[in-house]
């Protein structure tokens, strides 16, 4: 059996270049994906919250969750588990939508857990967020999913 080498970056870590679906999702080689986004990207809270609220509505949670990794790697560490909250929910919107109803219960409940003692900070809605994240995993704990990521998309912030 010939072995495939694994995909690299310019410094020698392994990266996956498979294209991918609109939910993150790897596809074969040479078949046509979603742009991913790039990572490492250093952007301001704001910025970060416009870019993931792009995603979230376009039905993009995957792509939603990567950016918020970028800020919860980049931020200072009092705001880290806010970030990382975020990106535990867009992720698990994205297993509710993949239909990891289990999954994705779970994520938006540890995502909701780690964001509630932040208040409103960049006008989050932590408290909107939270709801909104208890209610979709009750509904998948009920049976529901796979779920539409467009229509279940949440409003991150106050404004």
């Amino acid at each position: 059996m010939e072995r495939v080498p694994r995909d690299r970056d310019g410094e020698g870590r392994a990266r996956n270049a498979r294209p991918r679906d609109g939910l993150g999702r790897p596809l074969p080689y040479g078949r046509a994906g979603v742009e991913r986004q790039p990572e490492g990207v250093v952007r301001g809270p704001e910025e970060t919250l416009v870019e993931a609220q792009r995603l979230l509505d376009a039905g993009k949670p995957f792509h939603a969750h990567e950016v918020f990794e970028d800020a919860w790697k980049s931020r200072p560490e009092p705001e880290r588990d806010l970030w990382q909250g975020l990106a535990q929910l867009a992720v698990g919107l994205t297993h509710a939508a993949r239909g990891n109803t289990a999954g994705g219960a779970r994520l938006l409940e540890r995502g909701a857990r780690r964001i509630a003692g932040y208040g409103d900070p960049y006008d989050v809605d932590v408290q909107g967020l939270g709801a909104w994240a208890r209610d979709l995993a009750e509904r998948l704990a009920a049976g529901a999913g796979p779920v539409d990521p467009r229509t279940e998309a949440p409003r991150l912030t106050l404004r």
